[in-house]
């Protein structure tokens, strides 16, 4: 397994960044769901079919249209 880090930009504007571990590098999607289990760990389990056929990475969209959280960068942790 190997360690990534996922780096954002959180609702306050804050720059943060959260551990993930696994055989390959995390999309954009499987990053999205790490930050909003950890910002929104009450919805994370939040049914986003609205998005559903209509965004083509729904929990990263969300996070950004409903809490203005973005993705940063994604790298192989040192």
């Amino acid at each position: 397994m190997k360690a990534w880090v996922i780096t954002f930009v959180d609702q306050k504007g804050e720059r943060t960044s959260l551990p993930y571990i696994g055989e390959h590098e995390p999309t954009v999607e499987e990053a999205a769901r790490r930050i909003r289990a950890h910002l929104f760990p009450v919805m994370d389990e939040l049914d986003l079919t609205d998005y559903e056929d209509r965004a083509l990475m729904p929990t990263a969209k969300w996070l950004k249209e409903h809490s203005g959280v973005e993705i940063t960068a994604i790298t192989e942790a040192p």
